[in-house]
């Protein structure tokens, strides 16, 4: 009988002043609703990466310059299209399908006035597209002849082609990419966004026209190797190394003026990065559940300082000092759980959309922790407040004024 009274009295103390009640509630809300909703999103920035890395196959080595090497200007060379060639040799690399000299640089293309900023603008050769999976959803890609012509050709992401073209169909059109005129003569298939980087957002042409028209001469950006299956990729790797250290004349013990890199490396690499940017978010919503807390417990002491008489009478006709404690815990407790149920709703329900191009992944034990933490909240942030109203003595209780 003594729970239910103390049920009923909490009720009616959290009820007693709805503003100040919904107002802390909300408090306790948005922190809950943040964690859940900001762990989805860092959650779903990781699925959005592995799928990204996924897709472009099990069998893939990037090598790309290695940066900051101890070495001398003059002693590190750059990555060139005899690297590449000398990689795809089947009789030095018989574990090597293919191997792809890239060469990227970020370029403006405009077309009838509508101009659009290519992050990527990639020269390479054909093989190109079978190693990073893309294909072709309008139009053709280009030919090993349209690379030997250096002809002025491009095969569009769909990000791109969307963006120049919206209403119009890009192929056959000419686009200036830095004011020089190339004809679009494909759109890739999508292959979707990872949230930190767009995969449609690029543009390909042969590598002989990217060079003279856009980058020079100089060393390749990348070279993508792609291994005959994904068995024999540590093999093709150990291949593609010694090529690459004797070209490149690097000794035993020097550190290389390249770096290398397996799918499987890539995505430990890539995973760890949103690993941590989902512990900063997390760390974030965090602070919101604290503040909250805090709220909670001013709210409380105020609560008690309103209710100060109402407890000396009530400690008068013989209330015991735990059911005044358990009264203001259980209000204090209550108000965290409602919030907590409304934070877990409305970050389940955010959670449905696309936030910053990352399509949030709800993680179920988020949504259970957020929860506890907000009872626990309550308990905690509830106690001093409780505590304080459970020592009031009756008789200076009923003096305040």
């Amino acid at each position: 009988m003594r729970l239910l009274e103390i049920g009923v009295f909490a009720v009616r103390g959290v009820t007693a002043n709805k503003l100040r009640s919904t107002l802390t509630t909300l408090g306790i809300l948005i922190g809950v609703a943040s964690v859940i909703l900001l762990i989805a999103v860092g959650n779903g920035a990781s699925t959005a990466v592995q799928q990204s890395i996924a897709g472009l196959g099990t069998n893939i080595l990037t090598i790309s310059p290695q940066r900051g090497t101890p070495q001398s200007a003059s002693s590190a060379k750059p990555l060139t299209v005899a690297d590449a060639t000398a990689l795809a040799d089947r009789t030095e690399a018989p574990d090597v399908k293919s191997a792809s000299p890239v060469s990227s640089v970020a370029a403006t293309a405009s077309f009838q006035g509508t101009s659009y900023s290519v992050p990527q603008f990639v020269g390479t050769d054909p093989a190109y597209f079978e190693t990073t999976n893309s294909a072709v959803a309008n139009g053709n890609l280009f030919t090993a002849d349209d690379v030997l012509q250096a002809r002025k050709v491009v095969v569009l992401g769909a990000t791109v082609a969307t963006s120049l073209f919206p209403s119009t169909d890009p192929v056959g059109n000419a686009v200036l990419v830095n004011n020089i005129p190339f004809t679009v003569i494909g759109v890739l298939a999508t292959k979707g966004s990872s949230g930190l980087q767009d995969s449609d957002d690029l543009a390909v042409s042969p590598l002989t026209t990217v060079q003279n028209a856009l980058t020079g001469y100089g060393g390749l950006t990348q070279i993508v190797v792609q291994a005959t299956s994904a068995d024999s990729l540590p093999a093709a790797q150990a291949q593609a190394t010694t090529i690459l250290n004797g070209r490149h004349r690097i000794g035993a013990g020097q550190t290389a003026d390249y770096r290398m890199l397996s799918q499987e490396q890539l995505l430990t690499a890539r995973t760890a990065t949103t690993d941590t940017f989902t512990v900063l978010l997390a760390s974030v919503a965090a602070i919101s559940l604290l503040v909250g807390g805090i709220g909670i417990t001013n709210i409380m002491l105020v609560t008690v300082t309103e209710r100060i008489r109402e407890i000396g009478i009530r400690k008068a006709v013989g209330a015991p000092k735990s059911t005044i404690l358990g009264q203001f815990l259980l209000e204090a407790t209550m108000l965290s759980l409602f919030g907590g149920a409304l934070g877990v709703a409305a970050g389940v329900i955010g959670s449905q959309f696309t936030i910053a191009g990352i399509k949030p992944v709800v993680v179920p034990s988020s949504v259970l922790l957020a929860f506890a933490v907000s009872a626990l909240i309550g308990l905690f942030f509830g106690s001093y407040p409780a505590s304080r109203a459970a020592s009031l003595r009756p008789i200076e209780a009923l003096r305040h004024e």
